[in-house]
Order: C-alpha cells, then structure tokens, then sequence
C-alpha cells in the first residue's frame, strides 16, 4: 500500500518558531514529527516518546495511542519519508501538560514544568484560530476547498455534541436589557422578544455566518444556542462580546441608543428598520 503523501506544505509560528506543516494527500493536516519536539521542547533534535511518556504524564497524556497513530508520508521532491504528527494529536500533548501543571496531584520535574509552560503559550495562541484553520492558511489548502469556508469557520464555533450546561450570559446583560427597556417584572420572567436583541447584538455581531447557521439549524427544544458553540473558541468570544456589549449599554439611555452604537461599533451599516414589540399587557404574560 502506497504511502500517502504531502500535497500542501508550509510553515506556521508558534510560540516564535516556524514549525514545517503539511497538507497529506488524504486530507490529514499533520506537523513535522522534528518540528512538533522542538515546538514543545525547544531541542532541535529528540524522540517525540521521551516527552510525553513520562511516568508523571501518564494520567494526561496517552502517548501509547498518540505514538501509534503517528503517520509516515513522503515530501515531493525529496527521496526520504517523513513522520508527522496528526494536528488533533498535537493539541492533545499541549492540553495534557497543562492538565498536569494545574493538577494538584501531579509531579512534574522542573523540566516538565519549563515544557508545560509553553505547551500553554503555544495552546492559548491556536484558541482563536484553530490549529486545522493555520494549517490550511499556511500550505495554502485553504484556497483549495474554498466552497468549505464557512464549514471551516463553523467547526470552531459548533461542538459536535452539545456542551454541558454552563450560565453563559452574564445577569447583568438581562439587567442593561431591562433599564432600557422599562421591564419591570422580575428578569426571571424576561420576555420572549429579548432573543431577538441578543441576536442582534450578540450573534451577529460575533459572526454572521455563525448566527445564519444557528437560526437554520435550532436545536432540540429545551436545548439553548449558546449551548451548541465550542469550549475552547466559541464560548469565550461569546462571553467575551457579552461583557463588551454590557459596557457599552450602560452609557445608553434606551434600546434604540444601544442598537445604533453596537452596529456602529461593530462595523455594521445603518439600515431603516422597524421592530415591533408586544403591547404592555402582553409583555406581563411572557
């Protein structure tokens, strides 16, 4: 059987280290076996096994299964094969040390402490972007499977399966929502209608693409939106836009003044729009 082979090549930085990625005929994004050590151990040379099968990792990291999944291909041009490492694989050894780090039980060596650091250096620089998304920039695959943009951009904000619930928008936004608007009743009764200003000011202004998608695709009844994006990206920008949007209404008088600054900041073009809203008597029964 015919090893696969590298189709799209190029570099990504990482924690300022150009590290060699590829693009391999079967559509696995993979990083450089050499690269992937020096990325995480800041060596030129060493074996991949002695970083990550350490006894003190054992309970973080399954480098068992990470070393046997490890891929051999070959470069165009050249007459030797390489090794590369799966980019979900990669992620995986970055999360495992620093599970390890934070754990209380664990019992890293100063070394394995000094790796665990910039495992979280090189972790928090792929969090907004997405590994899979700078390999495909970097090799220029991206430009290839152009009809996949957005279920590129979708993969890093909608988990494949629902999240666990977590209290996600912030009191204080239902609060802003309320002053503006003269609701009275108790928020936990908040209106119906407030879900269409939270699209508005929140989905939409994260990502429109990422809003169209959610509105097509609703979950199951009893099942929240938010509920549907990743942990890693989605949920902090979610939060992140919330907190922002919640600062800007507390310099508003009314909803109108809060709609027209989040547009505006937000780089959206004004629009003549009529909203309607239920009649008092009918906000008192949602």
């Amino acid at each position: 059987m015919q090893s696969p082979f590298a189709k799209w090549k190029g570099k990504i930085n990482l924690g300022g280290e150009d590290i060699d990625c590829y693009v391999l005929d079967t559509g696995d994004r993979v990083i450089a076996l050499r690269a992937t050590v020096k990325a995480i151990a800041e060596v030129d040379s060493g074996a991949l096994a002695d970083y990550i099968g350490a006894k003190s990792l054992k309970d973080y990291i399954n480098s068992d299964l990470i070393l046997e999944e490890l891929l051999e291909f070959s470069v165009p041009g050249t007459q030797f094969k390489s090794q590369g490492l799966k980019s979900e694989q990669f992620e995986l050894i970055c999360r495992g040390y620093i599970q390890a780090l934070y754990s209380t039980e664990s019992s890293l060596t100063p070394r394995q402490r000094q790796i665990a650091i910039k495992c979280a250096v090189l972790s928090s620089g792929l969090t907004r972007t997405g590994l899979d998304a700078l390999i495909d920039e970097a090799t220029g695959y991206q430009y290839e499977r152009a009809e996949d943009a957005l279920q590129v951009k979708l993969r890093a904000f909608i988990a494949e399966e629902l999240r666990a619930w977590e209290k996600t928008f912030p009191d204080e936004l239902w609060e802003e929502f309320g002053r503006l608007t003269g609701w009275s009743t108790p928020l936990q009764t908040r209106p119906k209608w407030w879900g269409k200003l939270v699209i508005e000011l929140i989905y939409d202004t994260l990502d429109p693409d990422v809003a169209k998608y959610l509105r097509e695709n609703k979950p199951a009844a009893g099942v929240h939106w938010h509920r549907q994006l990743t942990e890693n990206l989605g949920v902090r920008q979610l939060v992140s836009r919330c907190w922002e949007v919640i600062g800007v209404a507390k310099t508003c008088e009314t909803m109108h003044e809060l709609r027209s600054r989040v547009a505006h900041h937000y780089g959206k073009k004004p629009v003549q729009m009529t909203m309607y809203l239920p009649p008092e008597s009918d906000k008192s029964e949602e």
